[in-house]
């Protein structure tokens, strides 16, 4: 009888790994976790060559940089250093893209919310484009 149970509580664990496993990687980590460059309630619109290497602009383009880093699979991790430079420009017109946003790469109150709510996959194929 004891070893009947072991057995059936083994197949509910195997069960229950194989199950988290194939979780989505966006869901498994709230996005805002680490990433605490600046309040939740701080987003200022942000643009492509804003370079922030002061004050609030800096750290909120580090926030997006860090929040944009949360999405799993193909999407480049990147360096999060305050530049808003053409690296994250892809990538957040590519996180744009995914929740059905215009793909503007301007970091907008609606751009904003899907950083921190990250859609659990995305299918559309990420920019192969390299910027120096």
């Amino acid at each position: 009888m004891r070893q009947r149970r072991l057995i059936a509580g083994g197949a509910v664990l195997f069960l229950a790994a194989s199950l988290g496993a194939a979780a989505p990687q966006a869901a498994a980590v709230p996005a805002q976790e680490g990433c605490s460059y600046v309040p939740k309630a701080d987003r200022p619109v942000l643009r492509y060559g804003r370079d922030g290497r002061e004050g609030r602009d800096s750290r909120a383009v580090r926030q997006a940089q860090c929040l944009s880093n949360r999405w799993g699979g193909e999407p480049p991790k990147l360096t999060v250093d305050g530049v808003f430079d053409g690296r994250l420009l892809d990538k957040i017109r590519w996180i744009q893209g995914c929740h059905g946003l215009p793909r503007s790469g301007v970091v907008d109150p609606s751009t904003w919310h899907v950083l921190y709510h990250p859609a659990p996959d995305c299918y559309d194929p990420y920019p192969g484009r390299a910027h120096a």
